[in-house]
Parts: structure tokens; C-alpha cells; sequence
């Protein structure tokens, strides 16, 4: 009786395929809401967005901004994005894959954007995120850091800060650390 019962169901799911292939995997409530968000995407020229694996990974995928303004002006900054089957009900986990000196942005590309954190809800989306992330690149919050001494420099000698910043996108040293070439 199981057989029977198991033989029916692969005929079911041969006749609603009937092209042979296999059957269309159900897409989450999160891939649902990460697809419409993508859709509706009003990105700055800046910004750009693209999936490494494949279209098919909604739910992992990278932004570029290359800010046009501000102390990391020219720059080349990606983060990779990944998106909870649970999405909007939990916020993105968002990751700066370039090493910046950056007081928001930590040397293991941990952010600090409080969208992300504290003050996320699931009517927030894609673009607010992006927005966010551009933000901190034009307008460099010294007073919630990740980096404590980039935040430090920033708040009491914004000129040393500006050449840090600089030395640092060039491919360089600023104290002990090295940061590759992202201009």
C-alpha cells in the first residue's frame, strides 16, 4: 500500500512536469520578499549589484559602491549580503569584503549600520540598506565605531583621518595594518 501510495505521487509530479524536468522548488516567504526588493531597486549611480553564484542564489549576493563624494571618494568597496529564508523578519547579515580604514567598517568587514542591528524592521528592504552602507562612505559616523581608532582620528584630527584614508586606498600602511589597493 505504501508503494501505491508513493508510485501515485511520482505520477502526479511527472503530469505537473510534464516537460520531464525536474519539479520547480517552492520559494520561501523571504525569497519572495528578497525578489520583489530586487525588483523595485533604485540604486544610486554608484552602486551596482550583482550575484556570483548565479541568478538562481537570490538570497547571496554583492554590492559595489564606489562613492562619488567625501573621504573615500574614487574608492571601490564591496560587500556580500546574506539573506535569512526568514527575510524581512530578520535583518540581512551584510559583510565589507574590501579591508577599508573606516570607523564603521571594522578590519574583518564587520558594519556598524544600526539598520542592521538595533533599529532594523522588516518594512526596511534592499535599497534602504544600500543607501545606508553609501552613506557611511560620504558621511563617516565617529560617534558609534567598529574601528575605535579611525573614529578617534577622525574626531580629533579629520586631516591626519582624510591622509589615513588616502595612504590606506592606495594600497598602504597606516600603523601596523596593511590595506591592498581598492582606487
Amino acid at each position: 500500500m505504501i508503494k501505491l501510495f508513493k508510485v501515485k505521487e511520482k505520477q502526479r509530479e511527472l503530469a505537473e512536469n510534464a516537460n520531464g524536468k525536474p519539479p520547480v522548488k517552492k520559494q520561501s516567504a523571504g525569497e519572495l520578499r528578497l525578489h520583489k526588493d530586487i525588483s523595485e531597486l533604485n540604486l544610486p549611480k554608484t552602486c551596482s549589484i550583482s550575484f556570483p553564484n548565479g541568478k538562481d542564489d537570490l538570497m547571496n549576493f554583492e554590492v559595489t559602491i564606489r562613492p562619488d563624494e567625501g573621504y573615500y571618494l574614487n574608492g571601490t568597496f564591496v560587500f556580500s549580503f546574506q539573506i535569512s529564508p526568514i527575510y524581512p523578519h530578520e535583518a540581512p547579515k551584510v559583510k565589507c569584503k574590501t579591508k577599508v580604514y573606516h570607523p564603521n567598517i571594522d578590519l574583518e568587514g564587520n558594519v556598524c549600520l544600526n539598520i542592521l542591528r538595533e533599529d532594523w524592521k522588516p518594512v526596511l528592504n534592499i535599497n534602504t540598506i544600500i543607501y545606508g552602507l553609501y552613506h557611511l562612505f560620504t558621511e563617516p559616523n565617529h560617534d558609534d565605531p567598529l574601528n575605535h581608532d579611525a573614529a578617534a582620528v577622525l574626531r580629533d584630527n579629520p586631516r591626519l583621518f582624510e591622509s589615513n584614508v588616502r595612504r590606506a586606498m592606495t594600497g598602504g600602511h597606516v600603523g601596523q595594518t596593511f590595506f591592498p589597493r581598492c582606487i
